[in-house]
């Protein structure tokens, strides 16, 4: 298995070397290609994954057919539709990659079995379900009822990564924008300053 996972689990602390190595073979690496899924909306959710590179995004369709994107992750963030995948029922949303990615996937079963081995790994399910929690808090702080100027000045100065690594239609969705308003915001931000 990839070191990026190793160190993830590692850095976290709570989990021996041995327990480490034993977590890992549960954990199966599949590479996706920029525009693969990792989980389809209205299909069952299967898995869990690990985003050891690359990224994807999480979104739902609305009847138009247009793509409502809720979060994006990146390496070391771990990814799926979480109540759904505890469910075990079809998920409401799409996660798919917006580059090359490499994802370690552990399905349900897998999962359960391990929780029971590893009491210690209940640890690092709380803290990856604290970070969604967190991030959802802040998307609904920080992007609700904002102008569009200032949802990309929080972007610029919070979530750079999103400005170096989404396309301007992803980040226009992710911000509730369209994305035309969000290359005007873009445009009044950067514009030079007449003296």
């Amino acid at each position: 298995m990839t070191d990026v996972f190793e160190n993830y689990l590692s850095s976290i602390g709570g989990l021996s070397a041995e327990e480490i190595t034993f977590a890992e073979k549960f954990f199966k690496p599949i590479s996706l290609k920029k525009g693969d899924f990792f989980i389809r909306e209205d299909e069952p959710c299967r898995y869990i994954g690990f985003v050891a590179s690359g990224s994807v995004k999480a979104y739902a369709t609305d009847k138009e057919g247009r793509e409502n994107i809720t979060c994006f992750k990146f390496e070391n963030e771990f990814a799926t539709s979480f109540p759904e995948f505890m469910a075990q029922e079809k998920s409401r949303r799409s996660i798919r990659a917006i580059e090359d990615s490499i994802i370690y996937k552990i399905s349900y079963l897998d999962y359960q079995y391990l929780l029971g081995q590893l009491a210690a790994l209940n640890e690092v399910i709380k803290l990856v379900m604290e970070q969604e929690y967190i991030q959802k808090e802040r998307y609904m702080l920080n992007y609700n009822n904002k102008s569009a100027v200032d949802k990309y000045l929080h972007v610029l100065s919070s979530e750079p990564i999103l400005v170096q690594r989404v396309t301007t239609q992803d980040l226009a969705s992710y911000l509730g924008l369209t994305q035309r308003s969000l290359t005007r915001a873009k445009g009044q931000i950067h514009r030079p300053s007449i003296l």
